[in-house]
């Protein structure tokens, strides 16, 4: 199995595991947007950071010549959370998913092409384009006569496409700071790890509902744990494998998990447009899979695990 291919495979595990956070939050509409967020991401990272200090030593002279990137990230991470969890209460899961994650590769390789002035490859427009209409697809009222999710829609957009752009910030500065040779557990740690920081007072201001009961607590430690540390790890494996324009396209399988899980466990109804769109959007990974690793002359990221 070659290097690519296990970058390819760890973006789309953790993309599996994000797929299941829409459906955990839906379980506990009685905690708010921000105090999910920064409950998950925020604990999530101090997680990071807590199994990086190893790494994080023996990188701290590559880390400390980067302060500019590092702060990139960290408030990147602080904001995604807000961003994505608000763009989901206002705008529904499925729009607020989609917004965001659809336009996450898309910011990621106008950052690449303008900061790093690299040239994608036709396949990846081919695979973006199929894995953006699928999740469009997946977006469309699915049922006669409905309504797109949500009664604020326009604010949550914004919001999705806030979460879309500091999405897009966060992998790139973690690539980056792996391409200057610091260790991926301390590049991950290091900026998800600043990130938790800069959350901890919203989730101090809006944190109380965790605590009033046994289900949000429950919920809220899945997430933490699960689909942000252990999604955010296996996704740090991927970003020392393959660009992060790649990884983020990837993730476009995140609206299709959390759209089955949907049906299966909320009980939400897809119609034949958004079955189509699951489609589509498998076979936009397809397209990214048969994709050979970058050639040669593309910069490689130096990480250590």
């Amino acid at each position: 199995m070659t290097r690519h291919t296990v970058g390819v495979l760890a973006v789309l595990a953790a993309a599996l595991l994000w797929g299941t956070t829409g459906t955990a939050a839906s379980l506990v509409p009685e905690v708010g947007a921000l105090a999910i967020g920064s409950a998950a991401m925020g604990i999530g990272g101090l997680l990071q950071a807590l199994i990086a200090l190893p790494s994080l030593r023996r990188s701290w002279c590559t880390l400390r010549a980067q302060p500019g990137m590092i702060m990139l990230g960290a408030v990147s991470v602080a904001i995604y959370p807000l961003a994505f969890y608000g763009s989901m209460r206002l705008g529904g899961v499925a729009l607020g998913t989609v917004i965001s994650l659809a336009s996450a590769p898309l910011f990621a390789a106008a950052l690449e092409a303008v900061a790093d002035r690299t040239r994608l490859r036709r396949p990846w427009y081919l695979a973006a384009a199929l894995g953006i209409a699928g999740s469009v697809l997946l977006c469309l009222p699915q049922a006669p006569g409905a309504d797109l999710a949500g009664t604020r829609i326009p604010v949550g957009v914004l919001l999705g496409l806030l979460a879309g752009v500091t999405y897009a910030l966060y992998s790139y500065a973690v690539r980056r700071l792996m391409l200057h040779g610091a260790e991926r557990a301390a590049s991950m740690g290091i900026v998800f790890g600043s990130g938790a920081i800069l959350l901890l007072p919203v989730l101090l201001a809006t944190g109380r509902a965790i605590l009033s009961g046994p289900a949000p607590l429950a919920v809220t430690a899945y997430m933490a744990l699960i689909p942000m540390f252990l999604g955010y790890v296996l996704f740090g494996l991927g970003l020392a494998r393959i660009p992060a324009s790649t990884a983020t396209l990837l993730t476009l399988s995140e609206p299709a998990v959390a759209a089955v899980l949907a049906v299966w466990i909320v009980g939400e109804h897809i119609g034949l447009l958004g079955w189509i769109g699951l489609g589509v959007i498998g076979l936009s990974l397809l397209t990214e899979l048969r994709v050979r690793a970058p050639a040669s002359g593309r910069t490689r990221a130096t990480a250590r695990s």
